[in-house]
């Protein structure tokens, strides 16, 4: 098994397989490494989604993305990116976890659960999906308490709280509630997000105004329970029978990891990570960010269809590199 590389690429989703696209492209030899399954983070989104975007800023390599509407559900976007998986034969290692990265002066050694890899580059382009923001109360340990969102249909008939005023949170909340659940909507702030998709916020306004799904605004979680769920609204403590919790309140990215491989990050509440914006290269050379993960926990900065371009910038800098080498 080959062992030594050019480029490293840490996480298999889409704008990881753009790298690695783009790596082959340019001659470059390369390995895609992902703890899961392909576009792993793609495939644990709820079942039922619907993108934001339209299929064609989803492309990537502008390999075509043909959907049934508009802007292609969940299961169209892992056909796709499967497919270009698959036909284009990338090197890419499913279900293998990155446990440690080390400089050795000009390259990179990379530990696994499995192997151990020697790369002149890498590139870390593991999203923000996999670790949640978590509400800090007590109860949130409960086998009723989850922070992602499945189908509806396992909570029809049971009394169901949604924490969370963004599209995960609103779309979770108006499915349980036409599969049977008993919703109640809690938010922190004043009001649904603004950034929740437009052909959503009017319904989950509409359900809220007609008394199908009791929201809280200006709401917190005070502690949760096996049958109820406490929560402070408008300086009043409040308590409601409760069956199951969906704290569906965001994610973020892996800040230790980057730490750890000595990449300055912002000690303000953005957590930015630092690196140029032309080439992608972080403070430490050789050692590249890609997609979601450069916006910190500015989260709803970047989406595939504005950071797929990063492939392309972060293997012109590395083979303009070569060349002036």
């Amino acid at each position: 098994m080959k062992t030594e590389f050019d480029i490293v690429i840490v996480g298999g989703g889409p704008i990881g397989i753009a790298c690695g696209l783009e790596a082959k492209k340019n001659g470059l030899s390369y390995l895609i490494i992902e703890k899961g399954p392909i576009v792993n983070s793609l495939f644990h989104y709820p079942s039922n989604m619907q993108f934001f975007s339209s299929s064609e800023k989803l492309e990537i390599d502008e390999i075509p993305f043909i959907s049934n509407e508009a802007k292609p559900k969940r299961d169209e976007a892992l056909e796709y990116y499967r497919r270009i998986v698959t036909s284009n034969k990338l090197n890419m290692h499913l279900f293998e976890k990155v446990e440690n990265v080390q400089k050795n002066n000009n390259t990179f050694s990379i530990t696994t659960d499995k192997n151990t890899y020697i790369s002149k580059q890498i590139v870390v382009a593991t999203g923000f999906y996999d670790i949640p923001n978590l509400l800090n109360v007590p109860g949130e340990n409960l086998d009723k308490v989850v922070h992602y969102y499945d189908n509806p249909h396992y909570y029809s008939g049971q009394k169901v709280a949604v924490i969370g005023a963004s599209n995960s949170a609103i779309d979770a909340a108006l499915e349980c509630y036409r599969k049977g659940a008993e919703v109640s909507l809690i938010i922190r702030g004043p009001e649904v997000g603004k950034r929740v998709k437009y052909w959503v916020r009017p319904d989950i306004i509409n359900r809220i105004e007609e008394g199908s799904i009791k929201a809280y605004f200006n709401t917190t979680v005070k502690s949760i329970s096996k049958d109820t769920i406490t929560l402070t609204s408008n300086d009043e403590e409040v308590e409601i029978q409760n069956d199951f919790v969906l704290a569906l309140t965001g994610y973020k990215p892996n800040f230790d990891f980057l730490e750890k491989l000595g990449v300055n990050i912002s000690d303000d509440e953005k957590k930015l990570p630092e690196y140029n914006p032309d080439t992608m290269e972080t403070n430490i050379k050789g050692l590249y960010l890609a997609g979601v993960i450069c916006g910190g926990m500015e989260t709803h900065k970047w989406f595939i269809e504005n950071s797929r371009i990063h492939a392309k910038m972060i293997i012109k800098d590395i083979v303009s590199d070569s060349i002036t080498v």
